[in-house]
């Protein structure tokens, strides 16, 4: 699979940490093409203040984007008011969603093959007045689809989620069929189209303590998760559980899975971020584009020191470009 392949990076915050880690991946030569949606004038002050010599090009569809190191292409977008490091601004918001909105319409034109994005700042966002619950549904909304799943990665673990950000009290209650059959296809039929995995195998989690041990510690298996998981078996879906949560994340079961789809947030992510936090990727399935993601913040405290460490985001884009290829791949079997 070595169709060349173009992807978005947004840089994220302004104040963040998220403009030098573009910078960073400068320093250095790059198998995939990237484009990096900002400011210019953003990032050149920060190479500036970094002491970085980075040339930025002017990119626009249809060039080829450098590979080179020590140059980056750039697809500038206006509106950054403020560039200093660590110093959050209200007014840089709608200037960080034009850059995901750019982007995003640039995945479903065609001029890119994927977008990987850097952390932003939510609570600056609203506090412009502006409701922002983060990227995911975002770009949900943009795409216009109605399921997205987060699922994180690291090489060798995936883990997605039935539920995401909700108080732990209302997740039982969001975990219904409905929800749990198209999270469960989505992950089915994306480990498919954009991991090249023919038949994936997944591991499911129980909501309760040794997944209800037969109802005695909650009845949410045996009333909503077992029966929508038998219904799903029936499609052809390769599905183990629902399976205790405190012994599901060993070799036993991982060994033999693909992924894991976890109840809610914290059952889930903890197991993935201690195994590989800092080398972890965000990946939003359920769109038609191609979107990863670092697994951290924007690191205020850090941004314009240099410290900033781009290990998560070379891991982001490392899995977008296989991800990308791998779509391309299923859409040339789909069309011979």
């Amino acid at each position: 699979m070595s169709t060349p392949v173009i992807l978005a990076l947004t840089a994220g915050e302004p104040a963040g940490i998220g403009p030098e880690l573009c910078l960073q991946l400068a320093t250095e030569a790059r198998d995939a093409g990237l484009v990096v949606i900002a400011s210019r004038e953003l990032l050149q002050a920060r190479a500036s203040a970094l002491g970085l010599e980075v040339q930025l090009h002017d990119w626009q569809p249809g060039m080829v984007p450098e590979i080179r190191a020590g140059h980056l292409s750039v697809r500038h977008v206006d509106g950054c008011q403020s560039t200093l490091a660590g110093q959050l601004d209200a007014a840089n918001s709608q200037y960080v969603l034009d850059t995901l909105t750019v982007a995003a319409r640039g995945c479903l034109n065609g001029d890119f093959d994927g977008m990987v994005t850097a952390p932003v700042h939510k609570g600056v966002i609203n506090e412009a007045g502006i409701v922002f619950s983060g990227h995911t549904e975002f770009l949900q909304e943009l795409c216009g689809v109605e399921r997205v799943v987060m699922m994180l990665a690291t090489e060798e673990l995936r883990v997605a989620l039935v539920t995401t950000h909700l108080p732990l009290k209302n997740v039982s209650a969001a975990i219904t069929p409905q929800r749990l059959t198209q999270v469960t296809r989505i992950l089915n039929a994306d480990l498919q189209t954009f991991f090249g995995i023919e038949q994936p195998r997944i591991l499911v989690a129980g909501l309760n303590p040794h997944a209800g041990e037969g109802g005695h510690l909650g009845r949410e298996e045996i009333e909503v998760i077992e029966p929508t998981l038998e219904q799903l078996r029936a499609e052809g879906t390769q599905l183990t559980g629902p399976l205790p949560a405190d012994t599901l994340f060993t070799p036993h079961w991982l060994d033999n899975a693909d992924a894991v789809l976890a109840m809610y947030h914290d059952q889930g992510l903890p197991v993935l971020k201690f195994q590989g936090f800092g080398r972890a990727v965000n990946i939003t399935l359920g769109l038609p584009i191609v979107r990863t993601s670092v697994d951290h913040g924007t690191a205020l405290d850090l941004a314009g020191t240099g410290k900033a460490d781009a290990g998560s985001l070379h891991t982001a884009i490392r899995v977008g470009e296989h991800m990308a290829r791998c779509r391309k791949a299923a859409q040339a079997g789909e069309s011979s």
